[in-house]
């Protein structure tokens, strides 16, 4: 039997219209199945979490059927109470499936410790930059004499002298002790 015969056949397109047949039927089912287990249409909304504690926003994802993963805690805002979520992706009001993760930022519970520069030496000019750089407040200048003007001579926080690489607190107001120009 020829090729050109064979594809003229009845017996070639009996066998055409089967495979199509069973394509479309293979293509129905499947698409079908999708729509069951995607559950196709039904979203849960994302409800809005910013300033709550983990507990309640915890609660507040279980009853949408969302699951919360936390993320590390970013710097300390103190516009948010401690622990609370201060960020949270996707955002509220989004249409989500049932069980995705929603990722929050919590609020840690203050200002993460820094270590103090060694500015022992350095001018106000320098030191001062620095100091702000790093996210501490310059607080109050005491002059005592010494012949070196302006020159840093000791750090303190609150009264204690402070050593370089000490740990304070972010925003925390050092107290710096500079010479004025005069000889002792």
């Amino acid at each position: 039997m020829s090729l050109i015969k064979f594809l003229t056949s009845k017996a070639f397109f009996k066998q055409i219209l089967i495979a199509v047949i069973a394509v479309f039927v293979l293509v129905y089912i499947i698409l079908k199945w999708l729509n069951v287990t995607t559950n196709h249409g039904e979203f849960e909304t994302v409800p809005e979490l910013k300033g709550k504690s983990i507990s309640i926003a915890e609660m507040e994802l279980n009853d949408n059927h969302l699951v919360m993963q936390i993320q590390d805690s970013a710097n300390y805002n103190p516009d948010y109470p401690k622990f609370s979520v201060i960020e949270q992706e996707p955002p509220a009001g989004s249409k989500v499936k049932e069980n995705r993760k929603i990722y929050i930022t919590l609020n840690p519970s203050g200002y993460r410790k820094i270590a103090v520069p060694d500015l022992n030496e350095r001018t106000f000019r320098q030191a001062k930059p620095t100091l702000e750089a790093l996210g501490f407040k310059v607080g109050k200048l005491t002059y005592v004499d010494n012949i070196a003007k302006d020159v840093v001579l000791k750090m303190q926080h609150k009264g204690e002298v402070l050593n370089p690489g000490d740990q304070l607190p972010k925003t925390s107001t050092i107290d710096l002790v500079l010479g004025n120009g005069n000889r002792p």
